[in-house]
């Protein structure tokens, strides 16, 4: 195996196991927790942790997605494709259909307290825990890609 493949995997494991542990805490511990505080609290207390997770998962998807592709490119499994491209389309799913989520929560007219604040926070839990289930898939096809050598 060429040192270049070898690097690929490292990142993309890393990265993705990185992002993938991220999303799962905000899915299974950060988000929950908010949600069980009154709307108000919860509304006002997601635009900071957003705007702290923005950038690090935005990074960590394409690294891991771009370094999945590449082991691929140079001679490993399809399951590094795959793993790839899956972490990859977590990009675009978020700018389709979390970010216009994002964009009402974090709106200065939203009523923090209001019926509409506490749905967009559900629609949001429900949005992210779909992010959260494709990058422990593309993590768990990397450990395969992984394991078939």
């Amino acid at each position: 195996m060429s040192f270049g493949a070898l690097l690929c995997q490292l990142v993309a494991l890393m990265a993705g196991g990185l992002f993938t542990g991220a999303a799962a805490y905000i899915s299974l511990v950060e988000h929950p927790a908010r949600l069980a505080c009154a709307t108000e609290l919860a509304a006002t207390v997601f635009g900071p942790s957003y705007h702290r997770a923005r950038r690090m998962q935005a990074s960590l998807a394409a690294a891991a997605g771009l370094a999945g592709v590449a082991a691929w490119w140079l001679g490993r499994g399809p399951a590094w494709a795959a793993g790839g491209v899956l972490m990859l389309a977590i990009i675009p799913y978020t700018l389709v259909a979390i970010r216009p989520v994002n964009q009402g929560l974090l709106d200065p007219r939203l009523e923090r307290s209001s019926p509409e604040a506490r749905a967009l926070l559900q629609r949001w839990g429900r949005r992210h825990t779909l992010r959260t289930v494709a990058s422990v898939a593309a993590l768990l096809l990397f450990v395969l890609g992984a394991l078939l050598g």
